[in-house]
């Protein structure tokens, strides 16, 4: 047992190896062109520290609760080549762009330099970098502290997944790969990790998987087919012009990123119905061996179908939730049926939800029917393999007492 659990460590950590030199390869054997601006300055974001206000007409704005004006900042630059340097800068105060900065506070700064000697620096944002990594940590030291060893893996795959996301799924998209395809690509290694990380290597993980896997791509193709019909694609959201000119300086395919994306949006109801299903399998299997195919299948597709309403309105609900600041808006200015039912942003959200709803239903009868066939079958093949084991260490023990 020891032996086995050594190997499967030595084999997971040279498949880690392996993977993590492919990114490093993928990355770096093709230079894509990154910055698209052609912009002549030389913009950089930079840490600094507010050592003095030295003059502010601020006026408050009670209904919103915020200063408008402008403030005469004394700041340091903590960070970058210019760091060291005291300036005083200028902070404009709006009610979209409101950084109301206090002595003592760390700030980040835009720094414009079109040459060596003009140099202009800015108030970008406030430095949120250290909550957001604390809020991150918060999250992580929770899941590990409730879910013990299970909340660890969990925390490992979630970090895997984010690096394929970032060194795989961008880069496939920049070099011109199919984002559909590469979505898929993605959903596989994401599904892998998590599943394999959480439940090992067995039917039911391996269950989940096809069964996560095949629910997704027909969630695209469900999308993709009716975005065609609905004249939808990835030209209709609001970041199309600034993608368009992306994908003029590489080769990524706009149009396709729309459904690109629901495939990575339904993902994780998707996995959640499809492990649970399989669990639900093996369980009933476990308890009652001399069940068959069928009666698995049943007993799958029962768990199911209480998971399919919750998470059909998960899904719903995470898409609309997104656009709430433009459904309110909608509401508002009192659109009329014609015009709010044949908006793109309706159009989108429409396909976006019903398809992963779609994935989530038709993940249970193809995770029922696989994990009834792949459980049993391969339950036995391991029953047998443990029998043969056991019959040659007794065969083995009986020669060696007849020796002696």
């Amino acid at each position: 047992m020891k032996h086995s659990r050594i190997l499967k460590l030595a084999l997971s950590v040279a498949i880690l190896a392996l993977f993590s030199l492919f990114l490093y390869y993928f990355n770096t054997s093709d230079q894509t062109v990154r910055n698209i601006s052609g912009a002549v300055t030389n913009i950089k974001y930079e840490k600094a520290k507010v050592i003095k206000v030295v003059k502010q007409s601020l006026e408050k704005d009670d209904s919103l609760g915020l200063f408008r004006g402008t403030q005469d900042l004394e700041v340091k630059i903590l960070t970058g080549e210019h760091q060291g340097e005291v300036r005083t800068v200028k902070n404009y105060l709006s009610n979209y762009y409101n950084v109301l900065a206090k002595e003592g506070m760390d700030i980040i700064v835009n720094i414009d330099s079109a040459g060596a000697e003009h140099t202009q620096v800015s108030v970008f944002n406030f430095n949120r970098a250290p909550v957001l990594y604390g809020f991150a940590l918060l999250f992580f030291a929770v899941l590990w502290g409730i879910g013990g060893k299970k909340g660890l893996l969990s925390v490992i795959g979630l970090i895997l997944t984010f690096i394929c996301m970032l060194f795989l799924y961008i880069p496939m998209l920049y070099k011109g790969y199919s984002p559909i395809w590469s979505a898929v690509v993605l959903v596989v290694l994401s599904t892998c990790i998590t599943l394999f990380l959480l439940n090992g290597w067995g039917p039911k993980s391996l269950s989940a998987i096809l069964g996560t896997t095949l629910g997704v791509v027909i969630a695209g193709i469900a999308a993709s087919a009716a975005g065609s019909l609905a004249h939808i694609s990835g030209l209709n959201s609001e970041e199309a012009e600034s993608l368009l000119l992306i994908a003029s300086k590489t080769h990524m395919h706009v149009p396709e990123l729309l459904f690109s994306g629901i495939l990575i949006a339904s993902l994780g109801a998707v996995m959640d119905v499809s492990i649970s299903v399989a669990s639900a399998v093996q369980e009933v299997h476990n308890s009652n061996r001399k069940l068959g195919h069928n009666q698995l299948f049943l007993s799958g597709l029962n768990v199911g179908r209480d998971m399919m309403g919750t998470m059909s309105n998960t899904l719903i609900l995470a898409f609309t939730g997104t656009s709430i600041n433009t459904l309110i808006l909608i509401y508002a200015y009192n659109v009329t049926y014609f015009q709010l039912v044949n908006m793109n942003l309706v159009g989108i959200e429409v396909i976006q939800g019903l398809s992963g709803s779609l994935a989530v239903i038709l993940t249970v009868p193809i995770v029922s029917f696989i994990a009834s066939r792949l459980i049993p079958n391969m339950n036995k093949k391991k029953l047998s393999s443990t029998l043969a084991r056991g019959w040659f260490e007794i065969f083995k023990e009986g020669s060696v007492r007849n020796k002696s």
